[in-house]
């Protein structure tokens, strides 16, 4: 069994953080997690969990910081092992650290590249004896608020984001650096910096989270690509099995099994 509870950020981390995901199980389980367009920061209050590719179980540390990842991820957790994912708004890591965060594209890495042993060490410790869930959480923003460092949003990118979110990933990053009066590779680098991938990547990723949002049968999977902007079914395919891991009728088949 399962338990997946939910949590608001408190006000002062709303600009930068969606939530919190507690995730419990009771008993050995592998989940399946989608791209998304934001990073992630896993706290492992118990338990042991994985990343498994090709059959290989690596365990991951008991605080991960995750970069963007362009296809889909399975995370494996043993019986009895309870965490807590900080999911950041787009662009919202950058206000919690200060290295362009398009160097852990890809890349699942411990918090002790970021922060001291000891002071992780101690937040470990404290999450252990927490009384209840929503303490648990409160410890850990309590260690995101002292991270929080002077960010001041990038207008120029997070207007970027908002057209490509609102055309559903479907634009051209060149005239859409020409829209907002900037060279593409000046573009190109601030986003990647603040964004944790490329533009056209970033894209991608919200174009298929369209495509899954959108679909209600029995709209054709052919009408499904032509409609956000693929050339021919085989493009669309291809790029969905990469992102999901299935085809898109084994995928919707069995929808409610993804996470992002």
């Amino acid at each position: 069994m399962m338990k997946i509870e939910t949590f608001l950020p408190a006000v002062s981390l709303r600009p930068f953080i969606k939530g919190y995901r507690l995730v419990e199980c009771e008993e050995e389980r592998i989940n399946k997690i989608l791209p998304d367009t934001a990073l992630s920061l896993a706290f492992r209050i118990r338990g042991e969990f994985g990343s498994v590719h090709d059959n290989y179980l690596a365990q991951l540390p008991a605080t991960t910081f995750s970069g963007i990842q362009k296809s889909v991820r399975f995370i494996h957790y043993q019986k009895n092992t309870t965490a807590i994912i900080v999911l950041f708004k787009e662009t919202g890591a950058a206000a919690f650290f200060k290295e362009p965060l398009d160097e852990y594209f890809e890349l699942s890495l411990s918090m002790e590249n970021f922060d001291s042993a000891g002071r992780l060490s101690t937040l470990q410790d404290q999450l252990w004896h927490a009384h209840n869930n929503a303490q648990a959480v409160r410890l850990i923003e309590q260690y995101l608020i002292e991270r929080l460092q002077g960010y001041q949003v990038d207008k120029l990118i997070y207007n970027a984001i908002e057209r490509i979110n609102a055309a559903g990933g479907r634009l051209n990053i060149r005239e859409l650096s020409n829209e907002l009066y900037i060279s593409q590779d000046a573009f190109e680098k601030r986003f990647r910096k603040l964004a944790g991938t490329t533009p056209k990547q970033f894209s991608s990723i919200v174009r298929i989270k369209a495509v899954i949002k959108q679909y209600v049968e029995p709209v054709s999977f052919y009408d499904l690509a032509l409609d956000n902007g693929y050339y021919d079914q085989p493009h669309f395919n291809r790029d969905f099995k990469l992102f999901t891991g299935q085809t898109p009728r084994d995928f919707f088949r069995n929808k409610s099994t993804a996470y992002w």
